[in-house]
């Protein structure tokens, strides 16, 4: 039997414990080790606990910068954790929650994308990857910009912004996906204030957020998504790379590489040169020439807007739907009515992936798959 064995598999079985350290030489310092024969080793003088991160964070960080502090700022009070800060455990719980996956299954330009055009999810990650570029030039809280980069689209509905038009109706404050992922969706997580009010507060129509680490994200969403949409599109040849604005070209180039070093750049420099997280007015009007092309070709183009129109229509259908037999919906009083059925129907169909919400029109609402809308991969 053992010779019929895939010798890869045998290899990694044995793995199964570990390696304890210094076998080979007859010593063992209690140790078990990943890899044999490792001398992977570091002189810790001391470990670095939440008390001296944030020490470090004091000493270190630009005036004006978030400081974390114990179990941070949080309508439910905590005790404070020995290893994390207060923003370290709102990025996990962020990264672990179910909100954040189910951003893998969420549009971000288009529905049922292909497997090289972004999510929600990949989403999130470049605009972390901006924002804690941003905030590390310039010495503030990196791991605070994290953790509103990955929750600040958690409230999204499937489907894009359609979503947000299809939502409207039902909640009488409207629905923005900002405020509905802080104060819906996340709000068991039980984040810190900063981290919510980033989230509640990254869109440019919203209220300022209260820390440089919201402002930052703020910045950070509006260059990834200019820059990531743009090589979606080409790549999917909705657009040609010729066709992008000349002013855009002139001081950011053509591709997103360039964009988004040249667009992270002007933030960083600009608040070094002034204080002020913004950029100089070149680059923002060559951010703003890519935004708008993004928004004539792209975003409003015939098939991007029969698709908002069809996902509207699905959308609004499932909650009426769902207010209509209360007992399907999952967790809650069938015994509920009135505006806090419809808010929970709305909560319900908000936290649904694109594809399941799509399927569950074709099982509750009769829809004909031909009639639903259809990503660039499915023909569209």
């Amino acid at each position: 039997m053992t010779k019929d064995v895939n010798p890869r598999a045998v290899a990694w079985a044995r793995t199964m414990s570990g390696h304890p350290d210094g076998v080979e030489a007859g010593v063992s310092r209690g140790v078990v080790r990943a890899h044999a024969g490792s001398a992977a080793s570091v002189a810790v003088r001391r470990v670095v606990s939440r008390v001296a991160r944030e020490e470090i964070e004091r000493a270190s960080f630009s005036a004006g910068a978030t400081l974390a502090s114990g179990a941070g700022n949080r309508a439910v009070e905590e005790e404070p954790d020995d290893e994390r800060t207060c923003f370290e455990r709102d990025r996990d719980r962020i990264v672990h929650s179910t909100a954040f996956r189910r951003l893998a299954g969420k549009t971000q330009v288009v529905v049922y994308p292909t497997d090289h055009q972004r999510t929600r999810l990949t989403h999130a990650l470049e605009v972390a990857q901006v924002a804690t570029s941003i905030a590390r030039g310039l010495g503030v809280n990196v791991t605070l910009a994290d953790a509103i980069a990955l929750g600040h689209d958690c409230g999204h509905g499937p489907g894009g912004h359609a979503s947000e038009e299809a939502f409207d109706p039902f909640v009488t404050e409207g629905f923005d996906h900002g405020p509905w992922g802080a104060d819906v969706t996340l709000a068991s997580l039980n984040l810190c204030a900063e981290t919510l009010d980033g989230i509640r507060n990254h869109s440019w129509s919203r209220p300022s957020p209260a820390t440089v680490e919201g402002e930052i994200v703020s910045w950070a969403d509006r260059i990834a998504y200019c820059a990531h949409d743009l090589e979606d599109a080409i790549h999917a040849g909705i657009v040609t790379i010729d066709q992008v604005p000349e002013e855009v070209v002139a001081v950011a180039g053509r591709t997103r590489r360039t964009q988004l070093a040249t667009f992270i750049r002007a933030v960083v420099r600009t608040a070094a040169e002034t204080g002020a997280i913004g950029m100089d007015r070149e680059t923002a009007a060559a951010l703003t020439a890519l935004r708008r092309f993004n928004y004539d070709r792209i975003y409003t183009r015939p098939d991007s807007v029969a698709q908002a129109r069809a996902v509207i229509e699905v959308l609004h259908g499932l909650v009426e739907f769902y207010v209509d037999h209360p007992r399907l919906l999952p967790d809650t009083d069938p015994g509920l009515s009135g505006d806090p059925l419809v808010r929970a129907a709305v909560t319900y169909v908000g936290g649904m992936t694109d594809r399941f919400a799509f399927d569950r029109a074709e099982e509750f609402l009769g829809w004909e798959p031909s009639r639903l809308p259809r990503g660039i991969g499915r023909g569209a």
